[in-house]
């Protein structure tokens, strides 16, 4: 539930020109790609973002899911710098423990969001000796300037709101704001994440701020979404995201069998990120200094408890220059 890879590859060649600046609606379809994560057996997750031409949707600048698969999670202390961890589980239990004193089983109905700040670690077992059903989102929210370089912090919500939308439908409003609805976990930029569930034979429009950009993703069964009036249905597969951009009142989505969606948003971020590991910044030299802390102990992210010195060891800076991507849609 977090990421052992550095994917160095995906975040350090030069930025070509923006061809887009996210203005505008937008329907386009993307495909997850599958990531083996070193140091658990068997484990590989489904990464939905950052996608070569689309680095963040709103806040939202990652998005892994793992399962639904079994398997024995054993992510030893690793660290976090620039943004929140927004888990949502679907199936399974796993034990969260972090170097402010968090020790909590993660299960489904319940979210867990961990700000990072300027430094925090964590852990993260499945519960028990053997392999297990799992099956879980894991998001990352880049935070803004004025939040980035504060404490670190945890939050466990189990009362979340719904929204009942006609059909049948309901939205569990898991983060941020929908048809004024709101979350009541911390956010600190503009933003939306919910999970969608529509049962057999259900359509049903999604409310949509305009000045916001939106994406959807498929979790399980099937998904039409139409995005204009005059638009033919796109069907979004489980691990797909369905990208809308911005300008949006509302989306049609419709399923024959009955499914579950995600529906992430907010407004467009206010700076490009540089992505390495789990750390996220704004420039190279910052994640140079995160990485160089995190290899020498340093105070700044703590340590978990019950793992005495075992952590994982930051990967190798790679040979060039670290650069923010930018959208290219």
């Amino acid at each position: 539930m977090t990421r052992l890879d550095s994917d160095a590859t995906e975040m350090v060649a030069p930025s070509p020109p923006r061809e887009h600046d996210g203005s505008g609606p937008r329907a386009v379809l993307l495909s997850s790609r599958e990531v083996p994560l070193g140091g658990i057996r068997a484990m590989a997750v489904h990464r939905t973002l950052p996608q070569r031409d689309l680095p963040l949707v709103g806040a939202w600048c990652f998005l892994d899911r793992f399962g639904p698969q079994r398997a024995r999670m054993r992510v030893e202390p690793h660290p976090h710098i620039g943004l929140q961890t927004v888990t949502w589980p679907f199936i399974g239990e796993v034990r969260h423990r972090d170097s402010i004193g968090s020790d909590v089983v993660v299960r489904s109905g319940a979210l867990n969001l961990m700000t990072s700040g300027a430094g925090i670690s964590h852990s993260e077992y499945s519960v028990g000796d053997d392999e297990v059903p799992l099956d879980a989102l894991q998001l990352w929210v880049a935070l803004p300037d004025s939040r980035r370089h504060g404490p670190p912090a945890f939050e466990r919500h189990e009362d979340l709101p719904v929204i009942e939308l006609p059909g049948g439908a309901a939205a569990v409003v898991v983060l941020g704001e929908l048809a004024g609805v709101s979350s009541p976990a911390s956010v600190f930029t503009p933003i939306v994440g919910a999970e969608v569930r529509l049962p057999a034979g259900a359509h049903v429009r999604l409310p949509l701020r305009p000045e916001w950009e939106h994406a959807i993703v498929g979790i399980d069964g099937d998904v039409d979404a139409v995005a204009s009036p005059d638009a033919e249905a796109i069907a979004v597969a489980p691990y797909q995201l369905l990208y809308l951009g911005v300008g949006r009142d509302g989306v049609d989505v419709s399923s024959t069998e009955g499914a579950t969606l995600f529906l992430l948003g907010g407004e467009p971020f206010e700076d490009d990120v540089v992505m390495w590991w789990n750390f996220v910044a704004r420039t190279h030299e910052e994640i140079v200094e995160a990485r160089e802390e995190w290899e020498a102990h340093s105070p700044r992210f703590g340590s978990v408890a019950g793992h005495g010195d075992v952590r994982i060891p930051a990967p190798p800076m790679p040979g060039v220059r670290l650069t923010s991507r930018r959208r290219r849609l």
